[in-house]
């Protein structure tokens, strides 16, 4: 959540952010309003309070009639300071849900607008000219069902609508990508984790995710437990209520994972193969930091993305992610949009994130300073970060932009050895 004292100091920041997300402006001056209302109640808590200490010790002393009458003073003090406690817990509860429902403060530069409004910062490879080889591209599903790869059919029998087999050299592909990511991962620094992918509401909720009104969310009822769209939602809680010794270099985890998503609000796109289904699999970089070091960090996972889809020799572009596609977490977003050529479009494949102090503020994830001469200080909130490594939908861009004139599949060159040496995925 955001800081309100920094909020309390800086409105008018606060009012540019939500402008530029195309969010609620009125929620700076409710929670301003809020905060004054908590102090008030506390203060009237306090008084009444100390108000009652002095009143016992003159009831001590009293005697007779005098006492009796104190006494029933007492009473009605009591009353009074009970009052004013539930008075100030409501208050404190009113301004910890206005936080809750305030997205993370934006960075300088971020675009304003909503999902079409990103600015392009680069854009990277050679788009391939399908007409020079000869040939009109098939799509990723038409492809990979000829090289035995992916079975939709079977998987919507086994389990519903966008659900899918991935087999033989699919899945052979899928663990080559996902392990490639880890090996890079693994020389800078991340700690592999495979992680839960069930949850407590406290750590979705933790995280960023409003788990009563976002319906993308799967939930098991009788256990009061969530599905995790990311192992993201995992690694964030692993830190909660604990105080971290950063030093210099960031704590670097890359979390395996299968995800889950409804895709809600997604009918009538991208219903065809692989690119928005129900369950998938990810390798997610998360990274605890500090305030100062988070921008810096959120460079070098990009640059990670990046030579990953080197690697797999994909054309793509980062964007700038616009405000209002940010999320409740991230002050700031870029994606990784490779080239798809049967929708002659750029479609996300990674994305990476700079939740500042957000998360940790929500999940009470704190960094131990340390004074000039080197011994333990107080206390601050930490910051979290992520970024994607690998994922299913990976294999779309991969088989479409590698295919030959038959259906096969050439292999990048990085991922060859994951697979055995080889070097084309044949059509069967």
């Amino acid at each position: 959540m955001i800081d309100v004292k920094h909020l309390i100091e800086n409105p008018d920041l606060y009012t540019a952010s939500q402008r530029a997300r195309a969010a609620d402006e009125s929620l700076v001056e409710q929670i301003v309003s809020a905060d004054v209302e908590r102090r008030a109640s506390i203060t009237s808590f306090e008084e009444l309070r100390a108000q009652q200490k002095a009143f016992g010790k003159k009831v001590a002393a009293a005697q007779g009639e005098e006492k009796q009458r104190l006494l029933a003073e007492v009473k009605d003090l009591a009353a009074s300071v009970k009052t004013t406690e539930a008075a100030a817990e409501e208050a404190k509860q009113r301004l910890e849900s206005l936080q809750r429902r305030f997205p993370n403060l934006i960075e300088d530069g971020v675009p304003a607008g909503g999902e079409d409004d990103f600015t392009t910062v680069k854009t990277v490879g050679t788009i391939r000219d399908f007409s020079a080889d000869g040939f009109t591209p098939r799509d990723h599903l038409e492809i990979g069902e000829l090289i035995g790869a992916i079975d939709m059919e079977r998987g919507a029998k086994v389990s519903g609508s966008r659900f899918y087999f991935l087999k033989g050299v699919g899945a052979r592909l899928e663990l080559a990508l996902m392990q490639m990511g880890l090996d890079l991962a693994l020389q800078n620094g991340f700690t592999p984790m495979m992680t839960p992918t069930l949850v407590r509401p406290e750590t979705m909720q933790g995280t960023g995710f409003d788990v009563e009104h976002d319906d993308e969310i799967y939930k098991l009822e009788r256990d009061d437990l969530y599905l995790v769209g990311t192992s993201e939602v995992a690694i964030a809680g692993y830190h909660a209520d604990e105080i971290l010794e950063l030093g210099e270099e960031p704590v670097r985890y890359a979390g395996w994972s299968t995800c889950y998503r409804r895709e809600a609000g997604s009918a009538g796109k991208d219903t065809r193969g692989i690119i928005r289904v129900h369950q998938f699999n990810k390798l997610e970089m998360f990274v605890y930091t500090t305030v100062e070091q988070a921008a810096e960090e959120h460079a070098r996972l990009l640059d990670w993305e990046e030579q990953m889809l080197a690697q797999v020799e994909l054309p793509y572009r980062v964007i700038d992610t616009a405000a209002g596609d940010l999320g409740m977490s991230a002050a700031r977003k870029f994606d990784c949009e490779a080239w798809v050529p049967t929708q002659e479009t750029y479609r996300e494949l990674t994305s990476t994130s700079n939740c500042t102090t957000f998360q940790a503020r929500r999940l009470n994830i704190r960094e131990r300073l340390v004074t000039e001469d080197g011994s333990k200080g107080g206390t601050r909130m930490a910051a979290t970060l992520n970024g994607t490594l690998a994922t299913t939908r990976w294999l779309v861009a991969i088989l479409e932009n590698h295919q030959n004139p038959d259906g096969s599949v050439n292999v990048p060159a990085a991922l060859q050895p994951y697979l055995g040496g080889l070097e084309v995925l044949p059509v069967l």
